[in-house]
């Protein structure tokens, strides 16, 4: 029997869903689809939601996991809400700059800036 676990801890601030990552490195296909699958359920259930991603302890992702975020953001964009992004460390925030996904993305240094700017 094979252990299930979330790669991802959601927690409510406010009205804000709050996700982190169990994971330091989002590489594996299977895991960037369980992570998209649990989240597209999350904005399935909440109109309007209002969503921040914080990448405060992961170090590396594949384009993969890049290509998932683009999804998500359509995903609570139909449904009427804010997505965030939060705590990227330099290394992956420079490949946001290289794919201009940091014109697409409202992103903050950290949490705590991500949950102001929600207002």
């Amino acid at each position: 029997m094979s252990e299930q676990r979330s790669h991802i801890m959601i927690r409510r601030a406010g009205d804000v869903f709050v996700v982190n990552f169990a994971d330091r490195k989002i590489l594996d296909e299977l895991v960037i689809n369980e992570i998209s699958e649990e989240l597209t359920a999350l904005i399935s259930q909440h109109s309007g939601i209002r969503l921040l991603l914080n990448f405060e302890h992961v170090e590396h992702m594949t384009s993969a996991a890049l290509g998932m975020l683009i999804t998500l953001r359509q995903k609570v964009q139909e449904a009427g809400g804010t997505l965030k992004l939060a705590g990227i460390i330099p290394q992956i925030y420079e490949v946001f700059k290289i794919t201009r996904l940091n014109h697409v993305f409202e992103i903050h240094d950290n949490q705590s800036g991500a949950l102001a700017a929600f207002g």
